[in-house]
């Protein structure tokens, strides 16, 4: 590892949180006027998750940002006029379509990969990318099918061949119908002065660095690697010449580096109310969530059911720029039913009862019904809240 540049500034841990906020588009107002697009862009990368409860985590993104936006709307944004593709960032993510010439190094790798978990079988690479050509866009099912079998793992030789033809990049996914994704030729589908890996390792690794910098606002060496999982040895090759700024942070204890143009003024401005996605940007990566919020963030999604502390899609309550509970939901009929709300404080039970009622509304309940409350005395106050809000 080379040797750091002296930070230039010294940012307090409020002023850190606050920057984040600001750049994960969660302080100021929010610019309706670009839309989900719009937060697209900012973020960089929206992750996709096959979980759906209230709405599936892509959908949960631009809503915590820009509130009751149509849930259609949200997905005609992302897939009309190629505007994006989803490809391997931080996992499955949807990503703006200018981004497709910076993970030519991932598409390089993925050429230059020796082993894989499925195995290809003879003609079926050729056969795929001929019938897209001839057909296309085409889900797996109609390339001839998605699974041999009912087991998850199991797929067919077309589902194989299109996979791989996704990572190499000849092949991308334009849509998700029905949660199956659409796979059409980039040629077509790539706007055509996008359409290159002309961007050696280095150049593309340096852009994404700069991006996730810009999109995380401040970070350290492991939250830049992380947003778009880059491995800590590419980071440290080119965060000297990717724009970013060295700064040390209060309590950080380790290098950080900062968006110059998140330096250049004061974060201010309204804090959003809402409950955030397990998979939304502002909370991937575990340790920065204990360090800027002082909040441990897990899915216990995949926990035995008798282990879980706070439930199976527990989200997140974001108010005046903290974390202040959770919510673990469930929709029955036109209710909102939260099955457990984990509290921090009787300070937060307002902004847990108006999230709870935002969230209720946007997905068109007219009622929200609170099963379990980690603190007992806080059921009242919250389902007076409730009421209240609910009018």
């Amino acid at each position: 590892m080379t040797s750091l540049p002296r930070p230039t500034t010294e940012l307090s841990a409020d002023e850190a949180r606050r920057i984040a906020l600001r750049a994960q588009g969660f302080l100021g107002a929010p610019d309706r006027r670009a839309g989900v697009r719009g937060v697209l862009r900012h973020l960089g990368a929206v992750q996709l998750d096959t979980i759906s409860v209230l709405a599936r985590s892509h959908e949960l993104v631009p809503y915590a940002r820009l509130g009751a936006v149509g849930r259609t709307t949200v997905d005609r944004a992302y897939w009309t006029d190629t505007h994006a593709f989803e490809y391997w960032s931080h996992a499955a993510c949807i990503l703006p379509i200018e981004e497709w010439p910076h993970f030519a190094f991932r598409r390089r790798a993925y050429r230059n990969r020796p082993h894989w978990n499925h195995e290809l079988p003879d003609g079926a690479y050729e056969q795929v990318v001929k019938q897209l050509r001839a057909e296309g866009p085409l889900t797996a099912t109609e390339l001839g099918g998605a699974k041999r079998t009912s087991e998850w793992w199991d797929w067919s030789g077309s589902k194989v061949a299109v996979e791989r033809a996704l990572m190499y990049g000849e092949v991308v996914c334009v849509e998700r119908r029905g949660w199956k994704r659409v796979y059409d030729l980039a040629e077509r589908a790539v706007p055509e002065h996008l359409l290159h890996d002309e961007l050696d390792d280095a150049e593309c690794l340096r852009r994404l660095v700069r991006l996730a910098g810009r999109s995380l606002g401040v970070g350290t060496r492991a939250d830049i690697a992380d947003y778009h999982r880059l491995k800590g040895e590419q980071v440290d090759a080119v965060i000297a010449d990717s724009g970013l700024v060295p700064v040390t942070v209060e309590d950080w204890g380790r290098p950080a580096w900062a968006d110059p143009a998140a330096l250049g003024t004061v974060p201010r401005g309204r804090h959003r109310t809402t409950l955030l996605s397990p998979f939304d940007s502002l909370i991937w990566e575990r340790a920065r969530t204990e360090r800027i919020f002082g909040f441990t963030h897990r899915l216990e999604a995949y926990v035995p059911k008798p282990k879980r502390v706070h439930g199976y899609f527990a989200m997140p309550v974001l108010a005046g720029g903290r974390l202040v509970g959770r919510v673990d939901p469930a929709r029955e009929g036109r209710t909102l039913v939260a099955k457990q709300v984990t509290l921090d404080s009787a300070g937060s039970v307002p902004a847990v009862a108006q999230a709870l009622v935002e969230a209720a509304s946007w997905v068109d309940c007219t009622d929200v019904r609170v099963e379990r409350v980690n603190a007992p005395e806080l059921r009242e106050p919250l389902a007076r809240e409730l009421a209240r809000a609910l009018g």
